[in-house]
């Protein structure tokens, strides 16, 4: 059965950080693209960042680059979304998804998500 669990979500301080870890069982992603979504209340669910799991090339949405990075471990089949410079705008909460090939339009498989609150 195919699985991806967040987890590092929480509540912090604007100007704070947090790391959100995606672990992924079940199959083997080498040949999927990895990716981060996030859902505030009354917004549609938008792409945060995403990781191609062969090449390691990333894509970030204008909205977190040069705050966020994200970044894959091959021996702990881990995708983790480091996060810094929080903003109260980024509370939302986070998905883990992979998407078969380079992109992320047509998703497989959905995490559970994680809530990242931050308080201004």
């Amino acid at each position: 059965q195919v699985q991806l669990a967040e987890s590092g979500g929480g509540l912090v301080q604007a100007g704070g950080s947090l790391r959100l870890s995606c672990a992924a069982s079940g199959r083997t992603f080498s040949t999927y693209t990895m990716a981060w979504f996030r859902q505030a209340p009354g917004k549609e669910r938008e792409v945060v960042a995403a990781i191609k799991w062969s090449s390691g090339s990333t894509y970030y949405a204008d909205s977190v680059k040069g705050r966020f990075t994200i970044s894959r471990d091959n021996a702990k089949n881990t995708v983790n979304l480091q996060m810094n410079s929080l903003k109260p705008e980024d509370t939302a909460v986070y998905y883990c998804a992979a998407a078969p090939g380079s992109s992320w339009y047509q998703i497989d498989y959905w995490g559970q998500g994680t809530q990242v609150t931050v308080s201004s």
